[in-house]
């Protein structure tokens, strides 16, 4: 939800290089309007939090893979300013080389953005000369200052990041919409403050066709390149306009100045044209500025970004941060990100401290992806809003959305709207997107594309914007006009998706012709179009594509479309073979598997891309890969097909034999919580009408994945994914996208609320009996035994209505230690599936 994002980056987890710092860009006007009017109201609880951002903790998952950063953004802002995976770690190991402008929080693949990384020197090599300056990434790293407990000497909050580098210099980053204030303040007694604007180092130090200009009486730089694309085959060009001053004092022109490559700076010199350069070479500006005569230097740096052009960059900070005010820009941002997160309010009595930051820290990261690009869109001119960094929509669209539903549906509707612009202009809505250029498509096929620092980056195909541009129409049909969104233009994008198949469907919608005239795909076929890989995993999830575009087709009244894709939605039974038992378990009988075009299935060892499969494959990496499944093993995606549990449990033998095979996933350790296809599973018991399972086990993948600490993350944060997921199972709830139901459990607080400004209502669920949460997630008082809302018995135990949510209802929950409760006594007290009339 960040608009373009900028940030800024210190240390490297791959190569000694360094990375970024992302700052996110403040809003508009009319943001700050529907803030001050969406002013958190207090809940009934005495233990009502103020300032929810004071709860957020910007380091969890900073190492161990999460890939997150602790940079200063603003909320669904372009700039983002941190330190993480080739970008910031909370490992004092690595060294800092720069503070970047632009990054994507909690992805895998290779390091995206990054760009236009700032450096302080406090002196340059003995002689303390500016040709002496070593201002590659590799001759410019140096360590961080270390706490006593070994931490790096590192803060930050919503809006602020800091560091102190051992050169003894402090670094302080904050952030406006499209631009980034960075603070530089030098140790005492510095003769010869100088400052390293970066150009061409990238994540992937990909770029090429670099310009630079430099002014000497100003200092002002502006430039840019074309750079690789993160996560595909495209390249893209940002542009950047650095202006400096002194921070209480005149700075004046620079004393010296001059274009580098590499570690020669070359005084007196103003463009790179006066430079030998060649192919990918480093290449920057360099300058050297009088210290303050009168007190401490600190310098600061005014960045401004943009992807049309270096004269929009330099308008883009002018008007965003004229007067160079750094507390004024990081109050704003932290008062944004305050309102925003205070419209989920908990009560924190009985409750671990830890849990509550938790929340809100996971909560924060929900609304970092996608970016709001609006007005810097190089591609066409269009008067709707622009969103970037879907990266990726396989990662997102199962909890991220639905979450932002409940509170900032505003945001959801701009989101909706940048993606139908997407679609009328490139014919497909998208899927996977960064900095402009499409990504490739995660969910149902993959191709080897290089190894970077270690890492694979991993190409799939899946239609999945359509869930995210179903589950806003479904919930908020009703306001669609209101927030601008056209339902005609929404539908037809959805029926691009499902009926046109692309030039190439590894960078957006389906292999659409053979699924429509099979109803899978198959292992066999091989088109120009797209790579022959993920059968199974494109077919269910184009199932569930079908299923989500018929919910919409229904709202229209569309019958016959609504029937169409509703049957085509239940696809997913023509890869499900009945006859695969697991090794050893004849009792564990039916699994999806690849299928031939003749209809023969093929065979893919249940156990595959596990953690004990006895070949060690993973499922991601190369497009010979035949096996049928993506990030995930075919145990687990023989769980996925969240629109027909009902259908899926008397596939698999019953509500027994379901609960039993639900708990091998679990107890042999087949259930990843590192990633989404598994993230539903814990709450599937509910459809077997076994809840008290469900509660227990999401609390127990808390209590054993996720915590507050830099390892908090079992795995990437994927563009705030599993933020989205850890806080739907703290808030005792997972969604189901496209549909007006919310499977139920019981939240990890005595009430939480829930404010929508759009609909101006405010929901709360309220534990009765609430005695806090079992540290194991084990066991404890938190089973739900009846539900009453607006204090009328509710037909079930496992579910609400998204009416809840439109009327601002109390839902009020009866706890018991029973571990065995059930959904309730009428057969509507399960949760809905097709098979059973659910979503009529």
């Amino acid at each position: 939800m960040l608009p373009l994002r900028v940030l800024v980056a210190l240390v490297t987890a791959c190569a000694s290089w360094a990375t970024l710092v992302g700052a996110d860009a403040l809003s508009s006007a009319a943001s700050r309007s529907d803030a001050a009017s969406a002013a958190a109201r207090p809940s009934s609880s005495p233990a009502f939090i103020r300032d929810a951002a004071s709860h957020v903790n910007l380091f969890i998952g900073t190492t161990n893979g999460g890939h997150t950063f602790p940079g200063d953004l603003i909320r669904s802002g372009k700039l983002q300013l941190s330190i993480i995976h080739a970008g910031y770690d909370a490992n004092p190991v690595f060294n800092a080389t720069g503070f970047s402008q632009l990054h994507d929080d909690g992805t895998g693949g290779a390091v995206p953005l990054s760009l236009f990384k700032l450096w302080p020197f406090a002196s340059c090599g003995k002689g303390n000369t500016f040709e002496e300056c070593q201002t590659s990434i590799a001759g410019r790293k140096v360590l961080r200052k270390v706490l006593k407990d070994g931490s790096p000497d590192d803060a930050a909050e919503p809006g602020y990041f800091s560091s102190n580098l051992s050169t003894g210099i402090r670094v302080e980053l904050t952030s406006t919409r499209r631009a980034a204030l960075h603070r530089y303040t030098f140790p005492k007694g510095t003769k010869f403050p100088r400052l390293v604007v970066d150009i061409t180092n990238d994540g992937q130090r990909s770029s090429t066709d670099p310009t630079m200009e430099l002014d000497p009486e100003t200092a002002r730089v502006t430039g840019g390149a074309h750079f690789e694309a993160s996560f595909g085959p495209g390249r893209y060009r940002a542009f950047t306009c650095v202006d400096f001053k002194g921070d209480g004092y005149e700075l004046g022109a620079p004393t010296e100045y001059g274009a580098w490559l590499g570690n020669f700076p070359v005084k007196q010199s103003v463009t790179i044209t006066q430079l030998y350069t060649s192919f990918v070479d480093e290449l920057g500006a360099l300058f050297t500025f009088a210290p303050n005569r009168n007190g401490t230097t600190s310098i600061l740096a005014r960045v401004g970004v943009s992807f049309i052009s270096p004269e929009q960059a330099c308008s883009n900070a002018e008007q965003e941060i004229p007067d160079f005010d750094f507390d004024g820009v990081r109050s704003a941002s932290r008062a944004q990100w305050s309102e925003l997160l205070g419209r989920v309010q908990v009560d924190t009595s009985d409750v671990d401290p830890e849990i509550v930051d938790l929340f809100y820290s996971s909560m924060y990261r929900t609304h970092l992806s996608p970016a709001d690009y609006t007005g810097e869109n190089p591609l066409w001119n269009s008067t709707e809003p622009y969103y970037d960094s879907f990266y990726c929509n396989w990662d997102t669209y199962r909890t991220l959305y639905s979450f932002m539903a409940l509170h900032d549906p505003a945001t959801f509707a701009r989101i909706v709207r940048g993606m139908i612009n997407i679609q009328q202009h490139e014919g497909w809505l998208p899927e996977c997107r960064g900095a402009t250029a499409k990504h490739y498509i995660q969910g149902g096929s993959s191709m080897y594309v290089k190894s970077y620092c270690g890492s694979i980056l991993m190409i799939s195909l899946i239609a999945d914007g359509d869930p995210i541009v179903a589950e806003f129409f479904v919930k908020f049909h009703e306001h669609a006009n209101d927030l601008s969104v056209p339902a005609d233009a929404l539908y037809q994008a959805l029926l691009a998706d499902a009926e046109l198949q692309p030039p190439n469907w590894d960078l957006q919608g389906r292999q659409a012709n053979i699924w429509k005239t099979l109803g899978y795909i198959p292992s066999d076929v091989w088109e120009r179009s797209g790579t022959n890989s993920k059968q199974v995993s494109r077919t269910l999830e184009y199932a569930f594509d079908d299923f989500t575009i018929s919910q919409v087709a229904k709202i229209l009244g569309r019958a016959d479309d609504a029937r169409k894709y509703s049957q085509r939605s239940e696809n997913f039974a023509n890869v499900w073979n009945p006859n695969v038992t697991f090794p050893g378990r004849k009792d564990i009988a039916g699994f999806m598997q690849p299928r031939f075009a003749d209809g023969v299935f093929n065979f893919t060892d249940p156990r595959h891309c596990s953690i004990h499969d006895p070949l060690q494959s993973t499922c991601f990496l190369n497009a010979q890969n035949k096996d049928g499944f993506y990030e995930g093993s075919p145990i687990v995606y023989s769980q996925y097909v969240p629109h027909d549990t009902a259908k899926l449990i008397t596939l698999q033998g019953g509500r027994e034999k379901f609960v039993s095979r639900l708990n091998f996933i679990f107890d042999q350790g087949y259930f990843d919580s590192t990633d989404e296809p598994s993230q539903q599973i814990p709450f599937m018991y509910h459809y077997a009408n076994r809840p008290g399972l469900s509660t227990q086990r999401s609390r127990q993948v808390i209590a054993e994945f996720y915590n507050t600490s830099v390892n908090g993350l079992p795995g990437n944060d994927d563009s705030g994914a599993m933020g989205s997921y850890v806080a739907f199972y703290l808030a005792g709830l997972y969604p189901l996208p496209a549909t007006r139901q919310f499977l139920l459990s019981s939240p990890f607080f005595r009430e939480i609320s829930f404010r929508n400004p759009v609909l101006n209502t405010t929901t709360t669920i309220r534990s009765n009996g609430f005695r806090g949460n079992p540290k194991s997630g084990t066991g404890g008082h938190v089973f739900v035994q009846s539900v009453k809302i607006d204090g009328r018995p509710w037909k079930s135990n496992c579910f609400i209505e998204w009416d809840a949510f439109t009327s601002g209802s109390l839902i009020e929950l009866e706890l018991t230690d029973n571990i065995n409760v059930s959904c309730g006594a009428k057969p509507d007290a399960l949760p809905p599936s097709l098979s059973t009339g659910g979503y009529d």
